[in-house]
């Protein structure tokens, strides 16, 4: 994706089902768990570089050893960080005690981290500061050891207020108003209570405080304390908690907005944002990876056993369809599949707009996300070639010699490696935006492999903002004198806020809104802004489910066609020599080439959830008063 944006955030969580000696002796190492819990964050980074973290559980400690440890980290390369960190500790305890390589029993009392249960997040901010207090996983603490809450989670609520007002109505004071401290402290509310009651129920049995200890962890339902926590959520999340004592979950939304999958034999559980970070750190074949089921979680109890359970009645499923297009690693079986056919399915438009001339006409890409497509847009251009060619040949077979089908079959689809991103250029530059020189050379190019008679066609992932395709790309490939430039997005035109974990919340940032706006009032129709504010703001105090997203009837007078238009209007300036064009793909492309990832709110304003349309028309509202400020 050329234009900056801040997106998802990554879990990793590894529960070891045999004691610690087993590892040591099949794999050489007590430290198994955490060398695997490095591997599935770094196989993640993509997910999140604003920060890390890392917490393990020891299980079946004595009183006094400590058993909970955590790191966190929002240094600039934070999963280095926190493995530093780690390490350091552990060698510092190594070097004075090098016996204790060989004496797990004391390897696991004295060294942290060494434990049986590990949870690792990556972070993307989409909300608060980027400081380290704002760094998962997130820590309830208590004296006792099952009312120990360790959450972290890929998610955004779209109701934090009312969450937060929750909490207040229960009694509770909460540090502060974020959608991971609200949420924890509501599960972490519903956990003290049935800690409290199956505390009663112990009493009533005889038992003692210490003796009903034990017993509380085991007979905690952890399903019973989900479903109460998340009634009333909305959101797209895939959260994971450890408690102190050893139960884990993973729960994931009703509509599955946000990814997660497991693997389990019975040496390991495992859980990830992404497929092939499992296949890839445990060398496990593809369909081993389930997918957590939308509205359920996974439940690792202490003793081991490994349950789904539904916690919320699932709805229709709506994976973020982002997820597929850029987010996460192409590595995926399916994803790259997906990806080369979202650029098989936009050649046609392409070739529209080139006169179908591809003997005139030079294919690349931009940026390096965007490759599997191109090579997708590629294949079928060549087939597409091929076609042209057995026409030909069928049609002038009776004339055909040797030459001319040897310069008939040399005719190729030409592609070149035309643009080049800048990385330390780009780290450079900050927000400032009179530094409009500097974000112009973001991206260099390749010169030597354009003629002026030829069309130069750039497939990117999306076109969220256009801002670097003005300030920088177009201009740059213009230096190369094509004749037309086409900018291809493999995606559809994003014209909604994002309210579920992208940084997409404000509406006058999206070129394609700002493009609509543009039409409305060349076309004197800017009486519908006024119109849509009227309605978005009768609707402010109506409960979600009753809501309208009205902000639908800025694109309705317009085609798609002239939307693109008008985006290529917008993001060529005066001395832009080549006629630029922009084309996007449709929705009904996107669906057949994701077919199990249907989320398009972003796109059509279909969101899965009531909170969503709340957000879109607060966004709105925010847009016509002039308020610089989130919509959720």
């Amino acid at each position: 994706m050329s234009d900056a944006l801040k997106h998802e955030c990554g879990i990793a969580l590894v529960r070891l089902l045999k004691p610690l000696e087993f590892y040591k002796e099949k794999y050489g190492t007590a430290f198994y768990g955490i060398q695997k819990m490095y591997l599935m964050m770094e196989k993640q980074h993509n997910r999140g570089q604003d920060g890390a973290g890392f917490a393990s559980i020891k299980m079946d400690v004595e009183p006094g050893e400590r058993y909970i440890s955590r790191v966190r980290s929002n240094h600039s390369q934070p999963i280095m960080d926190v493995f530093k960190q780690i390490n350091e500790r552990i060698n510092e305890v190594m070097v004075d005690h090098p016996e204790y390589a060989d004496d797990i029993k004391e390897l696991k009392a004295n060294i942290p981290y060494v434990g049986e249960l590990f949870l690792g997040h990556v972070r993307y901010g989409t909300f608060g500061k980027n400081s380290i207090e704002s760094v998962h996983p997130f820590l309830r603490q208590s004296n006792w050891m099952h009312r120990n809450l360790i959450l972290a989670g890929n998610f955004n609520m779209t109701n934090v207020k009312e969450l937060f007002q929750n909490l207040i109505e229960l009694g509770q004071h909460p540090k502060e108003m974020a959608d991971t401290v609200t949420v924890m402290e509501k599960i972490g509310h519903f956990l003290d209570k049935e800690v409290m009651q199956l505390y009663q129920d112990c009493k009533a049995e005889g038992y003692s405080k210490r003796e009903a200890s034990p017993v509380i962890a085991e007979r905690l339902d952890i399903a019973k304390i989900l479903t109460r926590s998340a009634k009333n959520l909305d959101g797209g999340y895939a959260m994971a908690g450890l408690l102190g004592h050893g139960d884990a979950f993973v729960f994931r939304d009703p509509a599955g907005i946000r990814p997660a999958y497991y693997y389990q034999d019975d040496e390991i559980v495992v859980v990830a944002s992404e497929r092939p970070v499992i296949q890839t750190v445990f060398n496990i074949p593809f369909e081993s990876v389930k997918e957590i089921d939308p509205g359920n979680a996974l439940i690792i109890k202490k003793s081991g056993k490994v349950s789904m359970n539904q916690i919320l009645e699932p709805t229709v499923k709506k994976a973020c369809s982002f997820e597929r297009i850029y987010f996460s690693r192409g590595s995926d079986a399916e994803i790259y599949q997906e990806r080369k056919n979202l650029g098989k399915l936009i050649l046609p438009a392409v070739l529209e707009s080139i006169d179908n001339d591809t003997d005139n006409t030079v294919f690349s890409y931009i940026p390096n996300t965007a490759e599997t497509s191109f090579y997708g847009l590629v294949e079928a251009a060549q087939d597409f070639l091929n076609q042209r060619k057995k026409n030909y040949i069928l049609q002038n077979k009776d004339t055909l010699d040797d030459k001319s089908l040897e310069e008939l079959l040399s005719v190729k689809i030409r592609t070149e490696k035309v643009a080049i991103k800048d990385a330390k250029l780009r780290t450079f530059i900050t927000e400032d935006s009179s530094r409009d020189d500097l974000v112009a050379h973001v991206y260099d190019v390749t010169y030597g492999v354009i003629k002026p008679a030829d069309n130069l066609v750039i497939i990117d992932d999306s076109i969220v903002r256009g801002t670097t395709l003005k300030m920088s790309i177009i201009k740059m490939m213009d230096r190369l004198k094509p004749k037309r430039i086409v900018i291809v997005s493999s995606a559809p035109q994003i014209r909604y806020p994002d309210c579920y974990g992208i940084d997409m919340a404000k509406l006058e940032g999206l070129v394609a809104f700002r493009a609509a706006l543009q039409l409305l009032k060349e076309r004197n129709s800017y009486h519908i802004v006024d119109e849509v504010y009227a309605k978005c703001k009768a609707q402010e105090n109506f409960h979600d489910a009753d809501v309208i997203n009205y902000v639908t009837a800025i694109y309705e007078p317009f085609t798609s066609q002239e939307i693109s238009d008008k985006i290529a209007e917008m993001l060529s300036s005066s001395d832009i020599n080549a006629e630029v064009k922009i084309i996007f793909q449709t929705v009904e492309d996107l669906h057949i080439a994701c077919p199990k990832n249907l989320g398009d709110w972003y796109f059509t304003g279909n969101y899965p959830t009531p909170g969503g349309n709340r957000v879109v028309n607060r966004a709105f509202i925010n847009f016509y008063e002039g308020n610089d400020a989130r919509a959720y």
